[in-house]
């Protein structure tokens, strides 16, 4: 069996739309595997209520651990840390986990080795089923880092799924931005859909992506979503995109149909199949389906 083809749904700010799409996708695709890598604000799963089989740790660095027992109160610990992680409090040492970067300088001045450094396990991956097939995703805990390594952890799990399923596509619902995580999520991707709204900060951040992806040589689409909100800059961003060779296929008006189908953790095309935004929605899909069969022929998506 081929790869499994990686389409990638990303946006150069937070609350686009993007996982709306990514899920209203999700109900129209055929032997797919689905992520959420937007592991430091999860939430494809609160839509596509996926039963949970499996959880798994993901070490996100270290931190330090005090042995009460052994530690004599010179306080050297707290003179030396320099992200304020330590307290004494009525002369027990107290470590602050959420400042705490796992350094080890305190175990090093530590006279009586009072102080060992740990790895932390506090970010989870989950796989599950959901109602249109199996899933992965990941949530990275409060204050934790290295969202980058648990996004390429999630695709790897991903990929082993549409092996184990025979799936032939791989959708995702990608985080905001341009920075660790969107890399990792863009990194050996097949296809970019980038969903933007008709603003000037919307379209500076869409260029900004733009312009990241451009580094991966990755195919990118684009998708205005509350086009009517600003027909001229739709219009603007239309032109500018022209200009770039990038195609605009889809523009998806603002209704609040969108909002009360969440609030009934549905996607669109469940919720209003025959209304307008659901047949948006399903031509835009058709047109990545074709695209896909263009270069990889897959059986049945």
């Amino acid at each position: 069996m081929s790869k499994a083809f990686e389409i990638v749904i990303l946006s150069g700010k937070g609350g686009t739309g993007k996982t709306s799409i990514t899920a209203a996708f999700a109900s129209l695709a055929k032997h797919a595997v689905f992520t959420d890598c937007d592991v430091d604000a999860a939430d494809l799963h609160l839509v596509l209520s996926p039963d949970i089989y499996r959880t798994e740790d993901f070490e996100s660095g270290a931190k330090a651990i005090v042995n009460t027992d052994k530690c004599t109160g010179c306080e050297l610990c707290r003179d030396v840390c320099r992200f304020s992680a330590l307290e004494f409090k009525n002369g027990i040492p107290v470590i602050d986990e959420y400042a705490c970067e796992g350094c080890g300088l305190c175990s090093i001045v530590c006279p009586v080795d009072a102080i060992s450094v740990h790895n932390y396990n506090n970010n989870k991956i989950y796989f599950a089923n959901c109602r249109f097939g199996p899933m992965v995703y990941g949530k990275l805990g409060v204050a934790e880092e290295n969202s980058g390594k648990l996004v390429s952890k999630i695709r790897q799990y991903a990929r082993e799924l549409t092996r184990q399923h025979q799936a032939e596509i791989i959708v995702t619902d990608g985080p905001p931005g341009i920075g660790c995580p969107v890399i990792s999520s863009v990194t050996g991707s097949d296809l970019v859909l980038a969903v933007t709204e008709p603003t000037m900060s919307g379209w500076h951040d869409l260029e900004r992506l733009i312009e990241m992806i451009g580094g991966f040589k990755t195919p990118v689409f684009v998708v205005i979503n509350k086009y009517d909100l600003n027909e001229e800059m739709t219009q603007l961003i239309e032109q500018r995109l022209d200009a770039m060779n990038i195609q605009v296929i889809g523009k998806i008006p603002y209704s609040e149909t969108m909002v009360l189908a969440l609030l009934e953790a549905k996607t669109i095309n469940e919720f209003d199949p025959a209304g307008y935004i659901a047949g948006e929605l399903t031509r835009i899909w058709e047109t990545i389906t074709f695209t896909i069969k263009q270069h990889h022929k897959p059986i049945n998506i």
